[in-house]
């Protein structure tokens, strides 16, 4: 009896530990990129009951627990959410638990489905000391692309990118011009261009136009936000566009890549870039030398562009680096046409006097310090010395033949430098992680401009008459800007974000200089000569606000909507200077107004890529140019502000991998289909000015149309590509005929097609080959007010082009 008393009292005490005894889930938190600790986590543990933060290392652990099953939850705003299920029976649990991030394919993908990468994807929430959560943004990823990069042929790089309007005057990709939501092309003024973050236009504020454009084949990325990258970047109504180098190749001391493409109408392109790792020291440089005869005879050109970029790694947590640009090209211009020339001949040219040359030199220094997973820090300051020059006999009239006589020049020199300081922080609210992004700007510009006769010659003599009565122009141009921005993405909970910022800019500019006016008789004899001393300043600030919100309803898409203040100042280019076909208001106002954006959107699956969206622009101020007559009864036009304009519209892209999803065994073979459309409503709803009031907005075409299909079998790829844009109008009273100037009028609607193919062999050689507007359609883009026309410009015809790569 007293054994089996015994025997039951074991018995019962073997129960009670079990039910009292208590179990441990720890583990670390890694990427599974590079294997290292992810910290400042947040792991939940069955349905938010209890939370875990991860310390420097990754490491978490929850105690205390009984055997049983139980759910583990992770979210990080830069990875993949993830879950886990553990079950414990009757001990500790350890784990390594590997996060992706929002860009990254596993490695295993990349083996087995290399052609699921479409090209084009979308900036994480918050990444390169930036916060993008809420708002609209693109990324191209140049190399997966099959396209003519030797000719920076912008109409199939950007294709992928819904609502842009591109103009399209030159086939050597020299200068890039594009613009989206009404905004004016030229020069792709109406963005913040930047280049590794940093501003490579002319004078970011006082003449924001890009003379400069990197090439294509060096690029590793281009990234776009939208009218939300106001706040962060300034109060350029179009938003943000970021050229994004290529960087060293961590695992190799030497990488060589040499490019040589030749094509139609005499063009040559070539390019070598060396890059590498030794040690702490990372490099990557390029060389590129390319010319041509062009389409259209008088287009000759020449052009040379040097970058190199050094970084050292002086401990885990900091990081150095330099970077220079040099670009310089020489192209002759053939002028413009009317619409009656055009009709008739769209390749002529009456113009072979006429030049541009443009010498751009960039240095930049940048400075990373990592304190800890939650402190970041990122200073970049920057310069820009350059000039650019033009040349030509450009009559209001440009069927008017060259008489010889003395040319218009105008030398535009530029010096200007700035700083730009960013510091992130990740911190807590109660369970939820915040992320906080203060940044600091202070720009210094100082802008030279002067304009008068140059020689008679019919060569590119870039120097003034001897006689300084001839000097009808001369402006210098400083300017001042210091801004402090701030934004904070607040996760409500996994799901959904909020994210404020706020944005005080103070602005402050000069025009200082004399302006004159040269009278002739009918024989072209000198009258009188006058010059008038001006001085004009302008000083002002302000504050912008914003706010964007986020839900991802699931792993694979994010529901994004942002509202956001817009603000331009007037550029010198608007405060004088002389044109025979303009005047400029002496009153004009600089441009405010407010863009709002929401859409739904893939996180990049292997299979599927779509966002769609609609916008609203509310436009004050608007600066535009409307057509009138003068007291001689000439057609001019004046440029000022024309009033409140609204545009609205959808914005949609779509594309999917259908080979592999009918045949997703195959490893070999990929079948990509996409579409971009847009459909853009505008309308002025205000205007002092006579027949303004209900007409369509400028650069606005209705539809924009651009889709295409990519097919890859093995070591093959071939694509092809439609492009389709309605009709727009180029001034405010939406005139349809240019007449004898050309400078004003419809653009007519267009369609255009390409196809691209390229083949790899012998592991270090590509070959590639291209023909671009497959119908040889004849059409134009851009009607010029001044250089390089004024008139009509018409687009390149059908062009044939090959590039043979060595890479090792």
């Amino acid at each position: 009896m007293m054994k089996l008393k015994v025997f039951n009292s074991l018995i019962f005490c073997f129960f009670l530990t079990s039910s009292l005894a208590q179990y441990k889930i720890s583990g670390q938190l890694l990427v599974r990129k590079n294997n290292s600790p992810v910290a400042a986590c947040t792991v939940y543990l069955d349905n938010d009951q209890t939370t875990a933060l991860t310390d420097e290392n990754g490491s978490f652990s929850f105690s205390g627990l009984k055997s049983g099953v139980y759910q583990l939850y992770i979210t990080h705003p830069e990875y993949k959410i993830s879950q886990q299920t553990v079950k414990i029976h009757d001990k500790d649990i350890t784990l390594n638990i590997f996060l992706d991030g929002y860009d990254e394919v596993l490695n295993e993908v990349i083996v087995r489905d290399k052609q699921s990468d479409f090209g084009f994807t979308r900036m994480r929430g918050v990444e390169s000391m930036g916060i993008y959560e809420g708002k609209k943004t693109e990324v191209i990823l140049p190399e997966k692309l099959t396209v003519n990069m030797a000719t920076n042929n912008a109409r199939q790089v950007f294709a992928k990118v819904a609502g842009l309007n591109i103009y399209e005057n030159e086939g050597a990709g020299l200068q890039l011009g594009i613009g989206g939501r009404g905004l004016d092309p030229n020069r792709t003024a109406n963005f913040n261009v930047r280049q590794n973050g940093y501003d490579i236009s002319a004078d970011a504020l006082g003449y924001p136009e890009s003379y400069y454009t990197p090439p294509v084949e060096a690029l590793g990325r281009i990234q776009i936000v939208r009218g939300a990258a106001s706040l962060q970047y300034g109060t350029q109504f179009g938003g943000l566009l970021n050229f994004v180098m290529k960087k060293a190749p961590e695992n190799k001391k030497i990488e060589l890549t040499a490019r040589q493409s030749a094509g139609s109408f005499g063009f040559y392109n070539g390019f070598t870039s060396l890059g590498g790792t030794v040690g702490k020291l990372s490099y990557y440089t390029f060389v590129q030398y390319k010319k041509g005869n062009g389409w259209r005879p008088n287009s000759h050109f020449n052009n040379l562009n040097a970058f190199f970029d050094v970084d050292y790694q002086i401990s885990e947590k900091t990081k150095i680096g330099i970077d220079y640009t040099h670009m310089d090209y020489l192209a002759q211009q053939p002028g413009g046409l009317s619409d009656a020339m055009f009709a008739a001949d769209p390749r002529q040219s009456n113009r072979e006097r006429n030049w541009f040359n443009v010498n751009w030199n960039m240095l930049a220094l940048h400075f990373d310090h990592h304190f800890n997973e939650k402190n970041d820090f990122n200073l970049r300051v920057f310069s820009l010395l350059a000039n650019r020059y033009s040349l030509g006999f450009r009559p209001n009239r440009v069927a008017t033949i060259d008489d010889n006589s003395e040319r218009d020049l105008i030398k535009g020199d530029f010096l200007n430098w700035g700083a730009e300081a960013r510091y992130l922080k990740r911190y807590y609210l109660g369970k939820m992680l915040s992320v906080l992004l203060v940044g600091n700007r202070y720009y210094h510009g100082y802008n030279h401009s002067v304009q008068g006769s140059g020689s008679k010659g019919k060569d590119a003599d870039f120097n003034f008459i001897a006689d300084e009565r001839f000097i009808t122009h001369d402006y210098e141009f400083p300017n001042r800007n210091s801004s402090l921005f701030l934004e904070n993405i607040f996760y409500v909970h996994d799901k959904f974000s909020i994210t404020p910022g706020i944005r005080y800019e103070y602005i402050f500019t000069t025009a200082e200089g004399y302006y004159g006016t040269i009278s002739r008789d009918l024989a072209g004899n000198i009258i009188n000569i006058t010059k008038t001393n001006e001085r004009r300043t302008n000083e002002r600030q302000f504050v912008l606000g914003g706010l964007g919100l986020s839900y991802k309803p699931g792993t694979q898409t994010d529901i994004y909507a942002n509202l956001s203040q817009n603000y331009r100042s007037i550029t010198f280019s608007d405060m004088r200077i002389s044109n025979p076909s303009s005047v400029i208001d002496p009153n004009m106002k600089d441009e405010k107004g407010q863009s709002a954006d929401i859409g739904i959107r893939s996180t990049q699956t292997t299979l599927y890529n779509f966002d769609i969206s609609t916008f609203y622009l509310n436009y004050n101020n608007r600066i535009g140019e409307v057509q009138f007559y003068d007291e001689s009864n000439r057609v001019l036009r004046k440029r000022g502000n024309i009033g409140r304009a609204v545009i609205m519209g959808i914005e949609s892209y779509a594309e999917a991998d259908f080979l592999k999803m009918l045949y997703p065994k195959s490893d070999d073979l990929s079948g990509v289909i996409f579409i971009n459309f847009a459909y853009i409503h505008s309308k002025y709803k205000e205007s002092e000015i006579a027949g303004v009031v209900g007409k369509q907005v400028e650069f606005v075409p209705a539809t924009n149309l651009k889709t295409g299909l990519r097919i890859s079998y093995k070591r093959w790829k071939g694509s092809y590509q439609l492009s389709h844009l309605s009709e727009q109008f180029t001034e405010a009273t939406n005139a349809t005929d240019g007449g004898l100037t050309g400078v004003v009028g419809r653009i007519p609607a267009y369609t255009i097609m390409d196809v691209s193919l390229s083949y790899d062999f012998k592991k270090y050689f590509r070959l590639e080959a291209s023909v671009n507007n497959l119908a040889n359609r004849m059409y134009f883009t851009r009607r010029a007010t001044g250089y390089p026309g004024p008139g009509i410009l018409p687009s390149d015809g059908r062009g044939f082009y090959a590039s043979l790569q060595f890479k090792i």
